[in-house]
């Protein structure tokens, strides 16, 4: 199917793109295109990336766990207030 497009084809995508988005537009698009694609690269090449931040969100969750007060009595405020 993509195998048949010409140099035309490509002229009047690129000329659409141009309609739709507008010329000033297409900067920080195109920036914006490359930071993504920059990111993508790097995830993709550094898988160890990934265990470093599993293990930060292990330690968040220990300290958000250890917070926490499971024997904290809880009150109702509408039953206080009909009371």
């Amino acid at each position: 199917m993509l195998h048949n497009l010409t140099g035309w084809h490509a002229l009047i995508v690129l000329a659409i793109i141009i309609l739709v988005f507008g010329a000033a537009k297409l900067p920080a698009l195109a920036k914006s295109l490359g930071q993504s694609m920059r990111i993508l690269k790097d995830e993709a090449s550094d898988p160890r990336g990934d265990d470093k931040k599993d293990n930060d969100k292990k330690d968040n969750s220990k300290t958000a766990d250890q917070s926490a007060n499971p024997h904290e009595a809880v009150t109702d405020p509408i039953a206080q207030r009909h009371s």
